[in-house]
């Protein structure tokens, strides 16, 4: 009994890592997906598309693992998120990765959630705190590992291994759930907001078209970005409106009548993407400035990933000693923004050691705002939202990620086309652009065309950098608002809580 128990355990923690390990992987392996696929232009909409899919399926998952048993719903999510890792890997160019990305990120939506609600049920409350205990390691791991994997699967064995692996460990964990876990038949009473689901995702589609293609692709007044601007704000209305009246809404408004609660959800939002810079943008730098390898530039940002997550043990801890929290969202503001403001030191000369731990700072920052954000979002919210208001975690971290991604990478992109144009003419700077950006194809340019290059991906970098410590300096002003309310030294069960989630 013990060892079933423990082998549905371990399938169900293998499901829910794929999807933090399989984002962490893409960073290193970017620059060789676009020399293969061309398409630079489009390969921020890789990462974009992924998660505006996940955050608008996340509580549909939720809705449909409380009607139809969560078990089954969980490996449904594992099977989609690896119908759309397998697609992926097996694209031709940069449009169909987008398109097969959507459909990870539909299945991805599902994994967190339903992982969480299987162990609700799985554990009695009195045991469920060990088991939650390690879904908060499997993070840090994922964070670790994958830019390593990331790195030495674009090197040795070809950048589509970063989607293929994803194939045996969901098959392994869906084999595991399947044969060890044993839930009791039971369905509970729920409808889902389509309308709002469909609503959330046309405006954060609209915001992410916004953000990564006003004054890049389209001026700020041609007609496509004018319908954008135009559709967002009515699609937020809109989506207001029903939420009002839905039965049970995918984003419950009541939560946000508390103001730490509505604080929080901005700052977790402005944290989601400064966490991105550091994933997707910094490795290529590390590659097209510096020449190191795919696995060398996974190695490089590590120092940013152990910051994150030395923060999140340490300030959990200091949290749970002191009661005290108000104090670590001010100063990971504060240190995102110096975090940011630092890569703006980072030139073609600069010393790779200097390069990899200066990361370190804006890591320490995201890992300030992350767990504070989270600690404030649970104690804002009464116990019978307490899943909603896990959710809305999840939601808004995952909003800031879509659209950090998309304005920052539109700066980047902006930028290193700029430079390019301006010291290589519009013909050379563009079929520089077209022909892919690698560490092998810059060894075949020209001295000249080389230092350009170089010179145009720093700059993309100085632009998002500047970008990323602006919002850093906004979620520095915005925690200044919140106010220190006593942490509840008495919680609700915890089967209710993940039965919730």
């Amino acid at each position: 009994m013990e060892r079933t128990f423990r082998m549905g355990v371990t399938g169900v923690m293998l499901g829910m890592i794929t999807a933090p390990l399989d984002g962490m992987m893409l960073g290193p392996a970017l620059p060789v997906i676009v020399r293969d696929l061309g398409g630079l232009e489009y390969f921020s909409w890789m990462a974009t598309a992924y998660l505006i899919c996940m955050a608008a399926s996340t509580p549909i998952w939720g809705k449909l693992g409380d009607l139809y048993g969560r078990k089954a719903v969980y490996m449904a999510a594992i099977l989609v998120f690896l119908v759309g890792s397998g697609l992926s890997g097996a694209a031709q160019d940069m449009i169909q990765l987008v398109g097969f990305r959507m459909v990870q990120g539909l299945g991805a939506g599902g994994l967190m959630t339903g992982a969480l609600a299987l162990i609700g049920e799985l554990v009695p409350p009195r045991h469920s705190g060990r088991l939650m205990g390690l879904f908060g390691v499997m993070m840090p791991i994922a964070f670790i590992a994958g830019p390593l994997l990331g790195g030495l699967f674009a090197e040795r064995l070809g950048w589509r291994w970063a989607f293929f692996v994803n194939v045996p460990i969901g098959a392994a964990a869906l084999l595991l759930i399947g044969a060890a876990v044993r839930l009791e038949r039971r369905r509970i009473r729920a409808r889902i907001d389509y309308l709002g689901a469909l609503l959330l995702t046309v405006m954060l589609v609209a915001l992410s078209l916004i953000a990564g293609l006003g004054g890049a692709r389209y001026a700020w007044g041609s007609a496509p970005i004018l319908a954008l601007i135009l559709i967002w704000p009515a699609a937020l209305a809109t989506l207001l409106f029903v939420e009002r009246r839905a039965a049970e809404p995918i984003v419950p408004l009541r939560l946000f009548a508390d103001r730490n609660f509505t604080l929080a959800q901005a700052i977790r939002l402005l944290g989601g993407a400064g966490m991105v810079v550091a994933a997707v943008f910094l490795p290529q730098y590390m590659q097209l400035v510096h020449g190191a390898s795919p696995i060398a530039s996974g190695l490089l940002i590590l120092p940013a990933m152990l910051g994150m997550v030395a923060v999140l043990i340490g300030t959990g801890r200091l949290i749970s000693r002191t009661g005290r929290y108000r104090i670590y969202p001010i100063l990971g503001g504060a240190t995102v923004a110096a975090g940011m403001l630092a890569l703006l030191l980072l030139r073609p000369g600069t010393g790779l050691a200097f390069a990899s731990g200066v990361t370190l700072i804006g890591g320490l920052g995201v890992g300030l705002l992350t767990q504070s954000t989270t600690i404030i979002t649970i104690n804002s919210a009464e116990p019978r939202d307490l899943g909603a208001a896990s959710g809305s975690v999840a939601l808004w971290h995952t909003m800031g990620a879509s659209l950090g991604v998309a304005a920052l990478g539109a700066l980047y992109t902006a930028r290193l086309r700029d430079i390019l144009i301006d010291r290589l003419g519009a013909a050379a700077g563009g079929r520089i652009v077209s022909g892919g950006l690698t560490p092998g194809a810059l060894i075949r340019l020209k001295p000249a065309a080389r230092e350009a290059v170089q010179l145009a991906v720093s700059g993309g970098v100085h632009a998002m950098a500047l970008g990323a410590a602006a919002l850093g300096v906004l979620a520095f002003a915005l925690a200044w608002f919140i106010r220190e309310v006593p942490l509840r030294d008495r919680a609700p069960s915890a089967g209710r809580v993940s039965a919730a989630a």
